[in-house]
This record gives structure tokens, C-alpha cells and sequence, in this order.
């Protein structure tokens, strides 16, 4: 029996970065909301149990953290792009979505987010 991908999804990973191209922006860190939906076949890590053959979560969320935290962007887009590009660096991943909130950027607003996908051929 042939398994559809397998779907890995950090979600609402709250971090503070410098993001914005406004002075105060520039000045003060401020809350990104990161969601991300990661998809992989993962035929052979759910019949073996082989941790080789599976996405380290893991390793993708502290990279993702340590890129956001000790960055600073003038554009969300640039900020979304640069973690879509973390969570596609995996071998086996085959398509990757990313949104990224921006809470309080808008008077009325709970927040402004942009989202950005993905794919790639895996062998």
C-alpha cells in the first residue's frame, strides 16, 4: 500500500525579531507568529522506526529560532522566505508552507501575516 506524504507542522512558534523598516521598527524587537507545514513521504519512517528516515522537526525549529532571533528584516517577505528556505533544506522534504504573522501592524487589525509554498522533486 502506497502512504501519502506525511505532514510536519510547527505551529504558532511565537518569536520577537527586528522587522520593519520604520525607525521604531529598527529599534525594538517585536513578536512574529511562525507557522510551517512541512510535507515528506514517510513510507520508510513509519514501517521501520528509523529515526534517519524521518524530518528532524527538531533541528529545523532551532534553526529556524536562531535565524529569526539573531537577524533583523525590512520585509516580512524576506523573513518568510529565508524560513521556507530552512524548512526545504531537508533531502527528503517535498513541499513546504510557511505563514508568519505580524501581530499589532495595523490599527484594527489582530494581525498581518504572508505566506509563502513551496516544492521540490525528491528522488
Amino acid at each position: 500500500m502506497k502512504q501519502a506524504n506525511a505532514q510536519i507542522h510547527i505551529e504558532n512558534l511565537r518569536l520577537r525579531t527586528f522587522i520593519g523598516f520604520n525607525e521604531s521598527e529598527k529599534k525594538n524587537k517585536q513578536d512574529v507568529v511562525i507557522n510551517a507545514w512541512i510535507d515528506y513521504p514517510a513510507v520508510e519512517a513509519s514501517q521501520t522506526d528509523d529515526i534517519d528516515k524521518a524530518v528532524n522537526y527538531r533541528t529545523i525549529c532551532k534553526e529556524i529560532i536562531h535565524h529569526v532571533e539573531t537577524n533583523s528584516f525590512l520585509l516580512l517577505e524576506r523573513l518568510t522566505s529565508d524560513v521556507l528556505s530552512l524548512c526545504m533544506k531537508p533531502s527528503n522534504v517535498c513541499s513546504v508552507k510557511v505563514k508568519i504573522e505580524k501581530p499589532h501592524a495595523l490599527r484594527f487589525a489582530d494581525s498581518v501575516s504572508l505566506t509563502l509554498c513551496a516544492t521540490k522533486d525528491i528522488d
